[in-house]
């Protein structure tokens, strides 16, 4: 499908002081992490790949093609960079994923049977109720 080693080398990861509250120590310490990925310029995928990512992560990408992540989830940096690239990852895989084609069927003749039938006795049901004409 592609190859994850060269994908990941392609990222681009910046290390930003996570937001929220915190005590001393937060000031201090960069753990939150922020993945950058050009899809544009990567040379991982081919053209159709790409035209299937730009389609199916439209909403999560920049005007400029960059994909942004970030995770500020432990306080560790390193466990913030695994966290981001296994999202990353698994965001791309389920991006290249080609829906099916969906065949149009007819109703079947039975079906339509049925439902005429049943729709005969209903009336006759109905009608049979109904007070007998005198004239």
């Amino acid at each position: 499908m592609f190859d994850e080693e060269l994908l990941i080398s392609e990222l681009q990861f910046k290390a930003v002081r996570s937001s929220g509250a915190g005590g001393q120590h937060v000031n201090k310490v960069s753990s939150k992490v922020v993945l950058n990925f050009d899809l544009n310029n990567s040379q991982v995928f081919s053209e159709e790949q790409k035209v299937l990512l730009f389609k199916n992560l439209a909403t999560r990408l920049t005007s400029e093609g960059v994909l942004i992540l970030q995770s500020d989830e432990s306080r560790s940096q390193h466990k913030n960079k695994e966290f981001v690239i296994k999202r990353f990852l698994e965001l791309i895989k389920q991006g290249l994923i080609v829906p099916k084609k969906r065949k149009p069927t007819k109703t079947p003749k039975s079906v339509k049977l049925k439902r005429l039938t049943n729709k005969k006795q209903q009336s006759e049901k109905k009608a049979n109720r109904k007070p007998p004409k005198l004239e």
